[in-house]
């Protein structure tokens, strides 16, 4: 299980030492699409802890009473956020991040490394905004700072960017899948929740620039599980989750549940997908009718050759039946389920039993992750921000990218014009929108 369901969670960090150059994974390469560039504004970082009241301790789980007891649920967020840099000081700083170890392959692999960012943390926030929130959900096992070539991305573009320390699923404190399963949509919903509360507190550093009103959520892997539950597909009560949660605590989520309802939020406006686990046999967490509850829009990305979360049998169905959201899918022909997270760490180079974690075996990692920043800002300016200019980014032409013409005289430099969409996917350089789909619905009513 650990090794199926272990997304692309780590980074790697640029040498500054002899004068190199600092890589940052939220600055894109210069053969990144239009809108991957990071924003404007300069970007701070902080840490926060919350606690979910009363929630069920299914790992503590009484088979002789049959009943689980509730505690505190508690939750590590880190927030990215646009932020004014003093004088003096460096939008820079330093992620420590636990490593995946034990089991075979895995002798002599660090147990923690450091990733570098582009934020300075505790920045003093801009006088601006309000900002738009985006929840950040990582895979199992996992961490909050997996999607920091997004995270930052996005904060640097006018959004508060929350990423979420699932317990339980943290590396190096994973615990038994059950808790996952059951708890993913709910720290999510919770995470909401919570910042709106502490946004109204005066004198948090959330005050005046959170805009609770415009939340989207972004999910990896079982991120993107948790996140299309949070966008309103109840589980079905004939998935695999009805029956390996005991206590009947599953429930409490399944379609057509007055819980599940009342813990839905009418601030979530969108919602993206990335490798979204669930749908596949024997797991089959949703019927149609569970997926035809997702009302708003929504973004899925994939590679078609996903063994892990089952591309044709379980993400591509899934996209197919949630036919009550206007949505696209981004598919990354050949590749497999590492399409979320950042690239490899430098230490997991070496070993391929780390490495194939992380990187994918046809695609370059900075390029997916600049593709990503692309169409995830589209998506999220389009829906939290309602700049239709977006719409023509995302509603591409041909459907199947390698078809796109663009053509040049012979002998003619390529050059790095970016393509006005007439032919030829908007906002990619000439010949370099190459191995990808787009294929988008319209929400029927």
């Amino acid at each position: 299980m650990r090794l199926i369901l272990l997304t692309a969670l780590f980074v790697t960090m640029g040498n500054a030492a002899g004068g190199q150059t600092e890589t940052f994974f939220s600055v894109p390469a210069a053969d990144a699409p239009e809108l991957a560039a990071r924003g404007a504004y300069s970007v701070g970082v902080r840490t926060l802890e919350i606690k979910n009241p009363n929630q069920v301790d299914i790992l503590s789980f009484d088979k002789t009473t049959g009943k689980a007891p509730v505690y505190q649920r508690p939750l590590k967020i880190e927030v990215w956020y646009p932020a004014t840099i003093p004088a003096g000081a460096q939008e820079r700083t330093v992620y420590e991040m636990g490593f995946p170890s034990g089991g075979s392959g895995f002798e002599g692999v660090p147990k923690a490394f450091s990733v570098l960012g582009k934020a300075l943390r505790d920045a003093p926030p801009v006088k601006g905004g309000p900002f738009p929130l985006v929840i950040v959900s990582h895979g199992y096992p996992g961490s909050r700072y997996f999607l920091t070539y997004l995270s930052e991305n996005l904060a640097s573009k006018g959004y508060i960017v929350a990423a979420i320390d699932h317990t339980d699923s943290v590396f190096g404190a994973e615990k038994a899948f059950q808790s996952t399963v059951l708890n993913r949509a709910s720290d999510q919903l919770f995470t909401m929740a919570a910042l709106e509360d502490l946004a109204g507190q005066s004198g948090h550093f959330l005050n005046g620039i959170l805009d609770s009103s415009r939340v989207a959520v972004v999910g990896y892997s079982m991120g993107g599980y948790g996140s299309l539950a949070s966008a309103g597909a109840g589980y079905s009560p004939t998935s695999m989750g009805h029956g390996f949660v005991p206590g009947g605590y599953f429930a409490d989520w399944e379609e057509g549940s007055p819980k599940y309802q009342a813990r839905l939020r009418k601030e979530l406006r969108a919602v993206v997908a990335i490798s979204p686990w669930g749908s596949q046999a024997p797991y089959n967490s949703w019927d149609a009718a569970g997926l035809a509850g997702i009302h708003i829009p929504m973004l899925v990305i994939a590679g078609d050759q996903d063994d892990v979360s089952d591309y044709a049998h379980g993400i591509k169905p899934a996209f197919e039946k949630a036919v009550h959201s206007d949505r696209c899918m981004l598919v990354y022909e050949n590749a497999r389920h590492n399409v979320g997270g950042n690239p490899a760490p430098a230490e997991a180079l070496p070993n391929f039993v780390t490495r194939e974690f992380f990187e994918e075996p046809v695609w370059r990692k900075d390029r997916i992750t600049a593709i990503n920043q692309h169409f995830i800002t589209a998506f999220l300016d389009l829906t939290l921000k309602g700049d239709e200019s977006r719409r023509a980014y995302l509603h591409v032409a041909p459907e199947i990218s390698n078809e796109g013409k663009w053509p040049l005289p012979p002998g003619a430099s390529v050059g790095a014009k970016l393509s006005d969409g007439t032919g030829y996917w908007k906002g990619f350089q000439r010949r370099w929108a190459l191995g990808l789909e787009m294929h988008c619905s319209a929400a029927t009513q």
